[in-house]
């Protein structure tokens, strides 16, 4: 898996005011943490986050703290201001040799199913799984052919076939699925109701003429 260098400075700000003056700054505060030790407050320059964070695919990170290189970790999370947009903080996860880290990994669908070519729709329920592996095995993403699916197949977590990683979510865990235009035309009627229809009203007695 290819690593992204980010160069970082241990800063933990007193007020309010410094924290806002270092984002004019194109600065981001951030938090690195790693199991058994107490997390660190850093602060990078905001474009060095962008390959990280704008991107489909997982990537690791060779972290520099004030000078210490070698620190390979994770993006755990990543806050950003409601109005701009812009990132205001984040989370690195470090990772230790030779134990496993829970992290969640994004889906590539590949491949024109044949159910769409006879009229059918694809349907996708996940963009992410959650995956277990030690961070030898942790994948960029995982690929999910659709090529094979036809009107009513689905793909579920079950159908996946990784080496070396462990899937959290249950094997029933719908990916992808392939449905026709009936199923969308029973969907409607569902979520709308069916139509209401009036009763026949059968009276009592005959007619005029009948007497």
């Amino acid at each position: 898996m290819a690593e992204i260098k980010i160069n970082a400075k241990s800063r933990d700000f007193k007020t309010k005011g410094e924290l806002n003056q270092a984002r004019k700054e194109g600065l981001v505060p951030g938090v690195f943490y790693v199991k058994g030790e107490n997390p660190v407050s850093v602060i990078v320059k905001g474009n060095d986050l962008n390959p990280l964070i704008y991107t489909s695919e997982n990537h690791v990170v060779n972290l520099s703290i004030d000078g210490k290189e070698g620190i390979l970790c994770l993006l755990k999370d990543v806050q950003f201001d409601p109005v701009s947009e812009k990132v205001i903080h984040f989370d690195l996860l470090g990772m230790t040799v030779g134990e496993e880290i829970e992290v969640e990994v994004p889906i590539n669908f590949i491949g024109d199913a044949i159910g769409v070519k006879e009229g059918g729709r694809i349907q996708k329920a996940l963009h992410k799984v959650t995956v277990k592996c030690l961070p030898r095995h942790f994948p960029e993403s995982i690929e999910v052919d659709m090529s094979g699916l036809n009107i009513g197949d689905t793909i579920t977590v079950g159908d996946l076939e990784v080496p070396n990683i462990t899937f959290l979510q249950t094997d029933d865990t719908l990916l992808v699925s392939c449905i026709g235009a009936v199923a969308e035309e029973v969907e409607e009627e569902t979520e709308e109701g069916p139509a209401s229809t009036e009763p026949e009203v059968i009276g009592k007695g005959g007619s005029e003429e009948e007497e």
